[in-house]
């Protein structure tokens, strides 16, 4: 039976030599486009298209046409590819159409080499786009998958290859759409018995995504040159591609410099992890734990992770077009029933709204069994995943922490929390972002959103909220070695001694927390002082003449009940801070409720924006602009009445201790 997607959703392939018939009605050129595992294209020659119609696994038309065909042996292609993008784009210098919204939808069918369709899928919702990826075929523990994908492209065929990662994107565009003008032959390649390709594995630089923004946008825009109208379906890599590597290697530091906060660098040659075993009877792989590229288990955990977000935000979201379209047709099929004054009421008015609300069921249910197909290998990959997790990454209830000791080297890291979407409660994805951080983090102790007797009263979220912060604390510093993170704290009233009492007990601040308005005023002049310094050492090359007070090491600043013990000149250097401290070391943790900062008005929206808002209790303020969910987050806490936040801290001064 044939499986017809709609736009996001993905199916599995059943075999591994495909050809993929694409019908247009009017002449338009064909591609594909090799992709690593993060959908990065590493040149022209991982681009098929007519100029160059045959590569390692993928041949396509020498020529536009309003009928195509493409052929793919996901067999035979070099192990670094991961994804096949097949692309369509109309041809320029003609007389025909520039846009897909003024031709027929374009469609398309995955067959096996006997002609067995598998998979269909119609481009629909295309209007000023002049190129679109069709469908992506990708692998995913060992086993291949096609997905439907629409991703239309307003800048054409120069934008659609932009957005792939080539730096040349308009050279081989024209190139491309001359060969396809002239439809030139070009000799296919000889077959071998194992292509040299094959044994190649150049993977991409490992970078982190950035999914998420609070509930009014700060980052992740989408795709470079993609419509407005059409949903992004692969971020750039993933995501985002956030601090390219030039795969230069570590960048040169002065003669004796201690002070280095830049992202470490990584070689474009990180390994693929060991093959996951082949899937026996048509059953998915089992899940493996580190099934993703990268140089270390801690790295492949990494892409792992986003690898499963990815896909949970995949799949829930073809479920809810489907759904989507199921309701539309619903309502046109009751439309044109009901159109016929006489067919309202009567034996034939019910029959026709009855088979209507079941076909509607019908493709409801559908779509939900394709979900909970996915969930449940998702689920299962959650289950493998979490227990091998390191500390950065787990929970503070893994069994990992039992054996904790204070790391030589930093991680590239940290869980700030747990993620999930309604269709999915069960389901937890660590949310993890990249160290050194790059932005503040804030807190949110204002009134809940939800109008409920279980939410706390403001007192309590004030005292939940610095809890949360506390936890964070906690993470950061075990996960770095043993004096190379200091947490400072401004608490301008002392409310939040009782949520401290972990940190000081255990002596884990660097100084006690800063109270009334000349602590804050004192401290925040301190660490301006430091970011200053710094900021100029680094700069001139001599970071090693910083002066012996300078603590070189990476400082977070806890900042409870802000804007409380502030005047102008605390809330500017404050500001400043935020700007300028994430470079050089200085990170700010915010705990606040923005409406007791009203009275500044206008003048912290700045502020508000460069911290990315988390919340103490669950709360679904993370928009994701990729597929537009709404991700509900949760903060990632110490279970209550355990021992194991002490005695974390208690080996983190201890250690710090024994260096001194």
């Amino acid at each position: 039976m044939t499986a017809e997607l709609v736009r996001g959703q993905n199916h599995p392939l059943p075999r591994v030599r495909l050809e993929i018939r694409i019908s247009a009605g009017v002449p338009v050129l064909a591609g594909a486009a090799l992709g690593d595992e993060h959908g990065t294209v590493h040149g022209r020659e991982w681009v098929a298209h007519p100029g160059t119609p045959a590569q390692p696994g993928v041949e396509v038309p020498r020529h536009a046409a309003a009928e195509l065909g493409l052929s793919v042996d996901l067999g035979v292609l070099p192990e670094a590819v991961h994804r096949v993008g097949v692309f369509l784009a109309l041809p320029t210098g003609t007389a025909g159409p520039l846009r897909f919204g003024a031709v027929p939808a374009p469609h398309t069918t995955v067959n096996s080499v006997d002609g067995t369709e598998l998979v269909c899928f119609t481009l629909t919702g295309l209007d000023a786009e002049a190129a679109v990826i069709a469908l992506e075929l990708y692998r995913r523990q060992g086993a291949w998958k096609v997905r439907g994908m629409g991703q239309g492209y307003a800048g054409g065929l120069p934008a659609l290859l932009a957005d792939q990662g080539l730096r040349d994107a308009g050279d081989l565009a024209t190139t491309i759409q001359e060969a396809a003008a002239r439809g030139l032959p070009r000799p296919i390649p000889a077959p071998s018995a194992e292509p040299a390709s094959r044994t190649a594995s150049t993977a991409p630089p490992q970078t982190p995504p950035t999914p998420l923004t609070s509930a009014t946008p700060l980052a992740s825009p989408a795709p470079h040159g993609a419509s407005a109208s059409a949903p992004a379906a692969e971020p750039s890599p993933a995501y985002a591609r956030q601090n390219p590597d030039d795969g230069r290697g570590p960048a040169p530091q002065p003669p004796g410099s201690q002070v280095d906060y830049t992202h470490p660098r990584r070689t474009r040659d990180a390994p693929f992890p060991p093959p996951a075993p082949s899937p026996a009877d048509g059953q998915p792989a089992r899940p493996v734990a580190g099934d993703a590229v990268g140089w270390s288990m801690e790295e492949r955990l990494y892409n792992q992770v986003w690898g499963m977000f990815e896909d949970l935000a995949r799949t829930t979201a073809a479920y809810r077009r489907a759904v989507e379209f199921a309701d539309s047709r619903l309502e046109q099929e009751l439309d044109h029933a009901l159109a016929d004054p006489r067919r309202r009421l009567g034996t034939a008015g019910d029959a026709a709204r009855e088979a209507a609300h079941a076909r509607r069921t019908e493709l409801a249910d559908q779509a939900r069994a394709a979900l909970d197909r996915d969930l449940g290998q998702l689920t299962a990959e959650a289950e493998v995943v979490e227990p091998a997790l390191p500390p950065a990454y787990a929970r503070w209830d893994n069994p990992v922490w039992h054996a904790y000791r204070v790391p030589a080297d930093p991680p590239m890291a940290l869980r700030l929390g747990d993620l999930h979407l309604p269709e999915s409660v069960p389901l937890r994805i660590p949310l993890l972002v990249r160290l050194p951080l790059e932005r503040g983090l804030w807190i949110d102790s204002g009134p809940a959103a939800a109008d409920d007797d279980q939410v706390p009263d403001s007192a309590e979220l004030r005292h939940l909220a610095l809890e949360a912060a506390v936890a964070l604390a906690a993470r950061l510093l075990a996960v770095h070695p043993a004096g190379a993170f200091a947490v400072r704290v401004i608490d301008p009233a002392g409310a939040g001694a009782r949520a401290l009492l972990p940190l000081t007990q255990a002596g884990a601040l660097a100084a006690p927390p800063a109270t009334g308005a000349a602590g804050v005023a004192q401290l925040l002049e301190g660490l301006t002082r430091r970011v200053d310094l710094v900021q100029m050492a680094v700069r001139g090359g001599a970071a090693e003449s910083l002066p012996a007070d300078v603590d070189t090491a990476q400082q977070l600043l806890i900042v409870n009940d802000f804007p409380h013990g502030f005047d102008e000149r605390s809330v500017t250097r404050l500001r400043y801070l935020a700007d300028e401290g994430p470079a050089v070391g200085v990170h700010l943790l915010l705990v606040a409720d923005r409406e007791d900062a009203a009275a500044y008005g206008p003048l912290l929206d700045p502020l508000w924006r460069s911290l990315l808002r988390l919340t103490p209790l669950p709360d679904d303020h993370l928009a994701d602009p990729w597929v537009g969910h709404a991700w509900t987050y949760e903060p990632s806490l110490a279970p209550v009445g355990g021992r194991i936040l002490r005695e974390v801290l208690a080996e983190v001064v201890r250690a710090r201790t024994k260096q001194q």
